[in-house]
């Protein structure tokens, strides 16, 4: 045997790590999202469909209460066409927090790992 030893660098953590450690990671949720069990194509229908009702929903009420003004109190602009245009609006913010409050809680498990 000889003398020399082997150098093993100890600087910053190299490509291949950072590779290893993202497999890693897809990996365990892989397995997280087996053990929870299979989802398939209905549970993706039924997260689009909240998101669907989320706009909907503020989108119709919106609609309902602006011909009930425009019964009762006449103006020279629809409160029909505003409040659907507001209740749209909501509805769309409404989706976009609960996606983004999802998005951060995956996230958030992704980074628990």
């Amino acid at each position: 045997m000889s003398d020399r030893q082997i150098e093993i660098p100890t600087s910053a953590p190299s490509e291949e790590d950072a590779f290893a450690a993202s497999i890693s990671a897809k990996a365990a949720r892989k397995q997280r999202a087996q053990r929870a069990g299979d989802q398939g194509v209905w549970f993706g229908l039924g997260m689009s469909g909240i998101i669907g009702w989320s706009v909907a929903v503020p989108t119709l009420l919106g609609a309902v209460l602006g011909v009930w003004l425009d019964a009762r109190h006449p103006q020279k602009f629809s409160w029909t066409l505003t409040l659907m245009f507001a209740g749209l609006i909501l509805g769309c913010f409404n989706a976009w927090h609960w996606i983004a409050q999802q998005d951060a809680s995956m996230s958030e498990e992704d980074t628990d790992e």
